[in-house]
Order: C-alpha cells, then sequence, then structure tokens
C-alpha cells in the first residue's frame, strides 16, 4: 500500500481516500494505519488524507475520528449518517466533537454548524428516513433532559450535562408560536424569523389562510408546521393533480374503501376503492385515475411536532420506468397527508415528462 500511495503521489495524486468500506476496523487499528502510512511513505506531505468509513459495528464516527488524530485532514461523511447498510460516519458528529473537544484536537472544521439541523431535516424529508429521537446532535432528544436531578443539574448549571449549546447546531425553542386569532402580520414577522423568504404577497396569502385553517385543527403551532406549510404551498403551485375530497370508510370486520376526487387541469375525476387499510384503498383509488405503469417504492410516515393532533407528514418515493420521484404531504390526517405526496410525487412525474417531450 506505502508502494502504491508513494506512486500515485508522484504521478501528480494530492488527495489519497483510505476506506474501511466493511466497518470492520478498531479505531486503534485504523488510527495506527494512518499514521504508519504518512510515516512511511517519503512524499506523504505532498498529499491530503482522507478517510471513509462504514458504520457496520456502530464505529465509523470513531474510526474516522482517530484517523483525524493521525494526520488525516478529510473525512467522506454523510448528514444523518445516511449510507450502505448501516451508514457512514455522521457529519454532524464529526463537527461536533472536533469543535466541542478543541483541547483535544488540534484542528477544526469550517462548517457553521448552526445549519446542521436543518441540513438533517431536510435530508430526512427529501429521503424519507427518519432521524431517531436519541440520535446524537440532531435526534429531537439529543437536548432533552427528564430525569429530576439532570434537569436540576442543567437549571443550576448548564455545562454539568449539556457540553454544547442547542442553538449552536440550529436548534430552536420551539415553542408555541402563534393561534387562530393571530394577524398576517405577526404570521409574516415569524416566517421572517425562521429564514423563510415568499416570493409574491399571492404566496404569503395562501400559506395564511392555510395557517388560519390548521390552527383550527390544531391547538398548538409550532415552527415546524410553518415549514410543512411553506413546502405545502410551493408544492400546491406546481400541481396538475390536486385532491378536492377524500372520503374513508374504515370499520371493525368490514373492508375499508375510499371514494376520491382529483382535479386534472381543472377537470374533476371520481374513482371508488376497496383496501387493506385506508391508506391502502386511497392509493389504489388515485392509481385507477393516474398512476399507470407507476410503482410504489417508499411510503413512511413520521410526525412533525408531538400529540394526537400533530400533523403527520408522508413521504412517498414513485418510480416510471427510470424516473425516481419523492412526494410530500402533511395534514393533521395522516390518510389525506398519504393522498397530497402520492399526488405530489405525480406531479413531479409529470412535470418530468413534459420537459422530457415538450408538446409541440
Amino acid at each position: 500500500m506505502c508502494q502504491i500511495l508513494e506512486a500515485v503521489i508522484d504521478a501528480g495524486a494530492t488527495t489519497l481516500n483510505i476506506p474501511d468500506t466493511v466497518g470492520y476496523t478498531m479505531p486503534d487499528q485504523f488510527g495506527k494505519l494512518i499514521r504508519s502510512l504518512r510515516e512511511r511513505i517519503p512524499n506523504s506531505d505532498k498529499a491530503i488524507f482522507s478517510v471513509h468509513c462504514h458504520n457496520d459495528l456502530g464505529l465509523a464516527v470513531a474510526n474516522s475520528l482517530a484517523a483525524v488524530m493521525n494526520g488525516a485532514r478529510q473525512v467522506e461523511c454523510t448528514i444523518n449518517g445516511l449510507g450502505e447498510r448501516a451508514g457512514n460516519a455522521s457529519l454532524e458528529e464529526v463537527v461536533m466533537a472536533v469543535r466541542t473537544r478543541q483541547d483535544y484536537f488540534p484542528c477544526d472544521t469550517k462548517i457553521d454548524a448552526t445549519h446542521i439541523v436543518s441540513a438533517s431535516k431536510l435530508v430526512s424529508g427529501i429521503t424519507g428516513f427518519p432521524v431517531q429521537p436519541n440520535k446524537a446532535i440532531v435526534g429531537a432528544n439529543a437536548f432533552a433532559h427528564e430525569s429530576g436531578i439532570h434537569q436540576d443539574g442543567v437549571l443550576k448549571h448548564r455545562e454539568t450535562y449539556e457540553i454544547m449549546r442547542a442553538e449552536d447546531v440550529g436548534w430552536g425553542a420551539n415553542k408555541l408560536l402563534l393561534g387562530k386569532h393571530s394577524g398576517r402580520n405577526a404570521f409574516r414577522n415569524r416566517l421572517m424569523e425562521l429564514g423563510i423568504e415568499l416570493e409574491s404577497e399571492e404566496m404569503l396569502n395562501n400559506i395564511f389562510m392555510r395557517f388560519k385553517e390548521l390552527a383550527d385543527k390544531k391547538h398548538e403551532i409550532f415552527d415546524e408546521d410553518l415549514h410543512a406549510l411553506v413546502s405545502d404551498e410551493v408544492l400546491v403551485l406546481q400541481e396538475r393533480y390536486r385532491l378536492i375530497s377524500l372520503t374513508i370508510h374504515c370499520e371493525t370486520g368490514e373492508v375499508p374503501y375510499a371514494r376520491i376526487v382529483i382535479s386534472d387541469d381543472g377537470n374533476e375525476m371520481h374513482a371508488e376503492s376497496q383496501g387493506s387499510g385506508p391508506v391502502d384503498a386511497t392509493f389504489r383509488a388515485i392509481e385507477a385515475l393516474l398512476s399507470s405503469g407507476v410503482k410504489l417504492q417508499l411510503f413512511s410516515v413520521n410526525n412533525i411536532t408531538s400529540g394526537t393532533d400533530a400533523q403527520g407528514e408522508v413521504t412517498v418515493r414513485l418510480q416510471k420506468s427510470d424516473r425516481i420521484v419523492n412526494g410530500h404531504g402533511a395534514d393533521t390526517d395522516i390518510v389525506v397527508a398519504s393522498a397530497k405526496a402520492y399526488l405530489s410525487a405525480l406531479n413531479k412525474l409529470h412535470s418530468k415528462l413534459e420537459r422530457a417531450h415538450p408538446q409541440v
């Protein structure tokens, strides 16, 4: 390995990537390997050593950090640790380990850590893979304290149980924000505080109307709810297919069925179907109208906030021929959110078809 790496440096390579693609190595072994390569290769100072660690034994981050301590200066990693099998090294954990333990690591990154949580949520929404609540740094419970002695310790001296501040990685207060009696100006100001810029007054009006409708269904409105409303509105502006109404019948001992009305460029279409459950019946009804040749690859449901009145966020992944798209939908009714997500994905498929085969 030393001879090969020496030769590729002489040939002009400026970055050498040393992978553990099966996640088998122990941190001490991997650190020694990186140190040995740097010491034994005569021209090692002319290249940056990079590492790519998988998480099959849960050691991807530990191995990456051991490599950094022994001279590696590039870590290949992913948001939320996504990747093959058990995943790759988590970017958020590597960054904050180095940032928090500057007394230990002789280096740092230039990453703006305050965007870590928002990046995590974006990746989770796009991929449809939820972040486990106890995930380090970006999990919903990463900075939560339930134990009485922990709560007492945090109130007296935060550093007792919190080695970093939640706001340093992008967590907000997640407090009750607005209610059904809130005005348009307060609503606009909160969107601005969240860094949400709307393209037009019409978009603001549409989102505000949806906010009022949500406030009638849901007692507490959180920042996550507002993000979902904005995402839904962006999708609505690009839609061809739109949900008009959905009727579900689900009763113990009876076969569930769904009756749906969909607008196709303003033309209403009706369909009914049975299924093994309300979501299955709804999807079958949509498929009867619109989705010939479409294969469902992923169906994922996550709660946006806590409580039984929380909005459910659904991700649907569809494939047609060689095209794969994700659709998203949010609603306090999981079945309605599912229908929205399916139609969102169909709209994306239709949009891609139009771009590939424009009408003359």
